[in-house]
């Protein structure tokens, strides 16, 4: 996959070094050319020097080839702007967008634009919006029947209860990542665009799980 990164801080570079890492091409998108110096001399990804919601600097920077959008630049309202641009006029459907302000966080989430607060943020939580794929385990009992794990959920969950999602998965739900904070979900609480969903589920029926959350619900089923 190809992916473009904002922001040639700490967290861009190292964001790039690890995607390149993992076998995908990446462009990094800075106003300041020295800070491309982070990134090393042994990155082999595009070095693009100008400002991250510009269209022609996305272009320069392969945003039409590309699969994937982070905007983790210093400025909170930059972050948003790009990652709109890239999903509104490009169609990039794995954005991220890393903000400062707490508070701000949950306005940009209705935008539909996934966010990362700084205080919580983890490179493992980015590389997950980015890369969305099944599910990630976390915690296996010591028979190894039973696991807890990150699972991937089709955006055609969002809007459905919890409840729903058990009943039609056969899973159970731990928790949720909701905004960087973990929460205790009831059987009313309803999923929202940039949810982290965390099940416990019988290690044999893992292939059966990913199924279903990346099937979406049965039509007709809030």
């Amino acid at each position: 996959m190809h992916i473009v990164i904002m922001g040639c801080g700490r967290v861009g570079a190292a964001l790039a070094q690890t995607l390149e890492q993992q076998g995908h091409t990446v462009a990094v998108i800075d106003q300041d050319p020295t800070a491309f110096r982070r990134l090393g001399s042994g990155f082999g990804g595009r070095r693009v020097t100008g400002v991250g919601f510009d269209q022609d600097t996305l272009r320069e920077a392969g945003i039409e080839e590309a699969g994937a959008f982070a905007a983790v630049s210093s400025g909170d309202n930059s972050n948003i702007i790009a990652a709109r641009v890239a999903r509104e006029m490009f169609g990039i459907e794995n954005v991220a967008a890393r903000i400062y302000d707490p508070r701000r966080a949950e306005v940009y989430q209705r935008l539909g634009i996934p966010t990362v607060a700084t205080v919580r943020w983890t490179a493992d939580q980015m590389l997950r919006r980015l890369l969305p794929s099944g599910a990630e385990p976390l915690w296996r009992d010591p028979s190894g029947g039973v696991q807890l794990a990150e699972v991937h959920t089709t955006p055609s969950w969002i809007g459905h209860k919890i409840s729903t999602l058990q009943e039609e998965t056969g899973v159970r739900v731990a928790f949720l990542t909701r905004l960087g904070e973990a929460i205790l979900p009831t059987s009313q609480t309803v999923l929202q665009e940039g949810d982290l969903v965390h099940v416990m589920m019988r290690t044999d029926e893992i292939a059966k799980v990913e199924a279903a959350f990346a099937e979406g619900p049965e039509e007709g089923g809030h």
